[in-house]
């Protein structure tokens, strides 16, 4: 059995990623056919490369089917209930960095805070006889940010596609989404609120507390965290 290594399909994050092994003497590429979501790993024995996007690799690596995996910060803690322990962060990568942010109308000129949108939503369901709507696909880093701000009288609505126009398109009144630089936010006439980002996000290489360890895959692993120079995490020694 081979260590399987899940990396994102396409895009930015699959060059960065192999670029970020090749670095550290761990050569990747994919298959000739872009229609083949495999390719090989050299540098390294017993290591098969899974090709699939950054939004399946959290999912695998809870269900042991890959035992490592390339994906955001996120990804794992928005899809994984108690995420730790179901993965262990190996280390970050230092690409793919986006921030997780709350962003209101620039035409509430009020609203700079999140107490400001706490009270702006009591008044709007008030007003409205129903809640502030949130579009996000966060809900559930979201929900325990606000929580824990004391945000309350909000409704989180699921959005998938472009989240920054669904205030213009009247779906929303806010919105909770990713963002790099907020050039997309500005365009939209959406400002951030001045708090602490729900959550900064970055590239992690991830292990799989689920996958079967025992024999090849745990040989790999040590071989490959010695290339990266990392200690074997906790919980994954080898039995005695």
């Amino acid at each position: 059995m081979m260590l399987k290594l899940g990396v994102p399909s396409k895009g930015r994050l699959m060059e960065k990623t192999f670029e970020w092994f090749g670095a550290r003497g761990i050569e990747m590429r994919r298959a000739a056919s872009e229609r083949e979501y495999s390719g090989a790993v050299e540098g390294v024995e017993g290591v098969e490369l899974v090709l699939l996007s950054a939004g399946e690799i959290p999912r695998e690596l809870a269900a042991g089917r890959i035992h490592l995996g390339v994906t955001g910060s996120d990804l794992v803690r928005e899809k994984l209930a108690d995420w730790p322990d179901q993965v262990a962060e190996l280390t970050p990568m230092g690409f793919g960095h986006a921030d997780l942010i709350i962003a209101v109308p620039m035409a509430w000129v009020d609203v700079e805070t999140l107490d400001d949108l706490d009270a702006v939503a009591a008044a709007f369901r008030a007003r409205h006889g129903f809640r502030l709507r949130i579009a996000t696909k966060y809900h559930r880093l979201v929900r325990d940010y606000l929580r824990d701000n004391g945000v309350a009288d909000y409704q989180l609505v699921d959005s998938q596609g472009a989240t920054e126009g669904t205030v213009k398109n009247l779906t929303a009144e806010a919105i909770a989404d990713i963002t790099s630089t907020g050039e997309t936010l500005r365009a939209n006439h959406l400002k951030i609120l001045q708090a602490p980002p729900v959550h900064r996000s970055q590239a992690m290489l991830f292990a799989s507390r689920a996958a079967g360890w025992e024999g090849a895959p745990l040989i790999a692993l040590e071989e490959v965290l010695a290339r990266l120079g990392l200690p074997l995490p906790q919980g994954f020694e080898p039995e005695t």
